[in-house]
């Protein structure tokens, strides 16, 4: 009987003993699935970790860049805002300019048929002289026109004898002819000139070459005013005595061409002046 009870015990040991090491087994193999369960929870977890903070420096490169375009812009719309004040002041600059550019085309222009009308008048004037003066010889008179000036150019031997300021009867022909010209022509003033080589004068009550030249330009005047009516308020006399020579005095033939009166014709400014103004007013310059 004791050993029947002996028996029984052992074998509830055993049975007891087998259920527990299969809980066991089971249990542990539950842990070891959990524990592979909570490592790979870790290892997402970690990535998702690794992922939010590369994500977050992302967002903050993304702020940083969004900012800068922010500033960026402003700055280019307050540039625009400048510009276009730049702009609008070039245009005005570049309108003025191009007035000022047209006002001085149009002075320009107006003032080149000035000179263009006064040529013209010159031209007229020079064909006037060489048309009444024509068959003189070229040693003794010349009519030439320099920057915009009409000159006549007449001898001593012409006009004078040796050391003599009176006019001689020959040469009041020729001044009649030069005074029938000029006063067919009241808009121009003329000046005449007396001119000497550079021999010394000594003789007569006159002083030196500069009385010379000057005697014999009034003896030209007196004569175009007396004998031939020349308005006299049109009129210079001026001596230049031997100081603005063709030639250099060294031959006889070179102060003969020295030794001459010359007649200076020229418009008067105010005339020149109304050429300007009626230029201005001309309707084919204005528009």
């Amino acid at each position: 009987m004791k050993k029947m009870i002996i028996g029984c015990l052992g074998l509830a040991l055993a049975l007891s003993s087998c259920v527990s090491q299969k809980k066991y087994a089971e249990l542990e193999a539950k842990q070891k699935e959990t524990q592979d369960l909570l490592n790979s929870a870790t290892v997402k977890l970690n990535t998702c970790l690794e992922e939010k903070a590369t994500n977050d420096a992302r967002l903050q490169t993304l702020e940083e860049q969004n900012a800068f375009l922010k500033a960026n812009n402003q700055e280019l719309i307050n540039n625009m805002g400048n510009l276009t004040t730049l702009t609008a002041k070039g245009a005005e600059n570049l309108e003025k300019s191009l007035e000022s550019l047209k006002e001085k085309d149009l002075t320009i222009r107006k003032l080149q048929d000035a000179v263009t009308r006064r040529d013209s008048v010159n031209l007229a004037l020079v064909q006037s002289l060489k048309g009444v003066l024509g068959n003189l010889d070229d040693e003794d008179i010349e009519i030439s026109v320099e920057k915009g000036v009409v000159f006549v150019s007449i001898s001593d031997k012409l006009l004078f004898s040796s050391g003599s300021y009176n006019v001689t009867n020959a040469a009041k022909n020729v001044l009649g002819k030069v005074a029938q010209v000029v006063n067919n022509k009241p808009d121009f003033e003329f000046m005449v000139e007396g001119h000497t080589d550079n021999v010394p004068y000594r003789s007569g009550v006159l002083l030196d070459n500069w009385d010379l030249s000057a005697k014999r330009a009034t003896s030209v005047v007196r004569i175009l005013q007396n004998d031939f009516g020349v308005d006299p308020a049109r009129m210079t006399a001026a001596g230049r005595s031997y100081y603005v020579p063709l030639a250099s005095n060294d031959t006889a033939a070179n102060r003969a061409k020295n030794r001459r009166t010359r007649i200076v014709v020229l418009p008067k400014l105010d005339q020149f002046y109304s050429m300007i103004e009626e230029g201005m007013e001309d309707p084919a310059i204005n528009n």
